[in-house]
C-alpha cells in the first residue's frame, strides 16, 4: 500500500520540456510512473517523447486533467511561476501535488498553502522538496530510485539529500521501505512531519516510522508529542548538531528563535515521547530492528 500514492496514480509533469522536468520525467518513466501528460502553456498539442512512449502536452493542466483522469502533478516551473502552477493544479482536482520548486518567497508560499488549504482537499508536498516514492509503485520528483527496496519502514524527511542517504543505508542494512516522502526545508510547506505520520498511523503496510529532522521552526517538537498516539515505533535522526550558534545555516527552515529549533530542543522532545535518536546515519537500520 504504502500512502498518498500507488501503482494506480497518474501524473502530471508542470514544466515537462524544461531541462529538469524532461530529465525527471524520463526516470519517473523508467522508474513504472504513469506519467500522462505535460502541461506547458503555449505548447499544447506537441508531444514528449521517451523510450517509445508519447506523452501529451496541454496548455492547462484542467485539459490535462480532463484528457487523461491525472489525479497528482510534480511543478518545475521557474518559481516566479510556481505559485500560481501550484494553485492551477489544486483547482483542477490534483489529489497531490509535489513542489520540487525552490526559492518560492515565503510570503508567496503563505497565500498558496491557505489557498490550497482552505479551498481544496489537495496534498501539497513541498516546495523545495525531492518529491515522493512509493517503493516499487510509484516515483514523483528527483530521488534516484534505484535506492529503494520494497519493505515496511516509511520515512519522513525535511533534507533532499539525507533522505537519499538514509534510504541507501536502510537498504544497504536489509530494511525496505513503504513511502520515503522529502517535505521540504522551507520555512513555509504544504505538508508537515504531523500530517504524515497521521497518514503511516493508518497505513497497514507501514510498521515503523524514520523521521529525519534538522535544525530550525518546531515540526520535530510537534510531531515529538503526537508520536506516543502513533501506535508504531519511531526512529529519529536530527541533522545540524554542530552548527556554530548564531549562524544561519542551510535551508531557509533553519532558522532558530525564541529557545526552539535547536538540536538540542527536537532530540528532548523525542526522548520524552520515547523516541530513539540515532546519532549518525548508520545506527539507523539497527534501531530499527530492535523496534521491529
Amino acid at each position: 500500500m504504502g500512502i498518498l500514492i500507488n501503482k494506480n496514480t497518474k501524473v502530471i509533469v508542470q514544466g515537462i520540456t524544461g531541462h529538469e522536468g524532461s530529465f525527471h520525467t524520463q526516470r519517473m518513466i523508467e522508474y513504472g510512473t504513469q506519467v500522462v501528460a505535460g502541461v506547458v502553456p503555449g505548447k499544447g498539442g506537441q508531444s514528449f517523447t521517451e523510450g517509445g512512449v508519447s506523452i501529451p502536452i496541454f496548455n492547462t493542466v484542467e485539459s490535462a486533467v480532463r484528457e487523461t483522469d491525472a489525479n497528482a502533478s510534480v511543478v518545475f516551473v521557474p518559481r516566479q511561476f510556481a505559485p500560481d502552477a501550484i494553485m492551477e493544479a489544486a483547482d483542477a482536482g490534483c489529489e497531490v501535488i509535489v513542489t520540487i520548486t525552490e526559492g518560492i518567497p515565503v510570503n508567496d508560499m503563505l497565500r498558496v498553502v491557505n489557498y490550497v488549504n482552505s479551498r481544496t482537499m489537495a496534498v501539497l508536498i513541498g516546495p523545495n522538496c525531492p518529491g515522493i516514492v512509493t517503493v516499487d509503485e510509484c516515483k514523483i520528483g528527483i530521488m534516484p530510485g534505484h535506492i529503494f527496496k520494497k519493505g515496511p519502514v516509511g520515512l519522513i524527511s525535511r533534507s533532499g539529500t539525507l533522505t537519499y542517504e538514509v534510504v541507501d543505508t536502510l537498504t544497504r542494512g536489509g530494511v525496505g521501505q513503504s513511502t520515503c516522502i522529502g517535505i521540504g526545508g522551507d520555512p513555509v510547506i504544504g505538508t508537515t512531519f504531523l500530517d504524515l505520520l497521521m497518514e503511516f498511523q493508518a497505513d497497514d503496510e507501514t510498521e515503523a516510522v524514520v523521521l529525519i529532522g534538522e535544525i530550525g521552526g518546531s515540526d520535530e517538537e510537534e510531531a515529538a508529542e503526537y508520536i506516543p498516539e502513533l501506535g508504531k515505533p519511531v526512529v529519529a535522526f536530527i541533522s545540524g548538531r554542530t552548527a556554530p550558534p548564531g549562524k544561519r545555516m542551510g535551508h531557509a527552515g533553519a532558522i532558530i528563535s525564541g529557545g526552539k529549533g535547536t538540536a538540542e530542543s527536537k532530540i528532548k522532545a523525542f526522548e520524552k515521547a520515547g523516541v530513539p535518536v540515532a546519532n549518525t546515519v548508520q545506527e539507523i537500520p539497527p534501531l530499527l530492528k530492535e523496534l521491529l
